[in-house]
């Protein structure tokens, strides 16, 4: 088994590229703001954890986590979102290496959003997702109907380039064609020496 940690900045497409290593290769993807958001269900650790810090407060009515109210309650206090990565990355990152663990996939490619040298225990090679910012704009507006401005703003506040540069192993740039990406994923995989045992490659 091969697993690939796959990253890159808001609006850079990765959903694309996670698409093309599945329906091309096979490959099984895990998504860690998913596997996050399953910890922060009813009963689950995260959720639970939480509550301990913050009280009953992040609940409604129902006793599910008040996302948005949550979100806004965080999002401008520093210390309060170290807490929550402190406590959520960890649990999250050991149910992806149970994810791992458990699967028959030949191929394995995490996404997530931030990737540091803690990730080589779970990933072979890092891969990093580059597409020029005013392509990241188009599409967010777009497709999620940010204003300009928001879109700025939500960059300025992720790692640059050059972070996530310094950090891969290799870097996908998804600022063209479908066709190109394919392309560069084929070369990755050659480089690496990673070959499917499918009946299409």
């Amino acid at each position: 088994m091969m697993v690939l940690g796959l990253t890159g900045g808001v609006g850079a497409g990765k959903s694309r590229i996670l698409e093309l290593f599945s329906e091309e290769y096979g490959a099984q993807v895990i998504q860690a703001d998913l596997v996050a958001r399953q910890l922060e269900e009813p009963g689950q650790p995260g959720l639970t954890g939480l509550v301990s810090l913050f009280g009953n407060g992040i609940l409604q009515a129902d006793g599910t986590l008040d996302r948005k109210r949550f979100a806004e309650q965080i999002f401008e206090n520093p210390e309060a979102l170290k807490r929550v990565n402190a406590l959520i990355h960890p649990l999250t990152w050991n149910e992806i290496k149970r994810q791992i663990r458990e699967s028959s996939a030949e191929l394995v490619v995490v996404e997530a959003a931030l990737f540091d040298e803690r990730s080589r225990e779970v990933c072979r090679y890092l891969l990093y997702v580059d597409t020029q910012d005013e392509i990241r704009i188009q599409r967010l507006m777009a497709n999620r109907g940010y204003t300009r401005e928001k879109c700025i703003h939500i960059m300025q506040n992720q790692a640059d380039r050059k972070q996530f540069s310094e950090l891969a192993d290799f870097v996908i740039d998804n600022s063209g064609t479908v066709e190109s990406a394919e392309i560069q994923i084929r070369q990755i995989l050659e480089n690496i020496g990673w070959k499917h045992k499918g009946n299409n490659q």
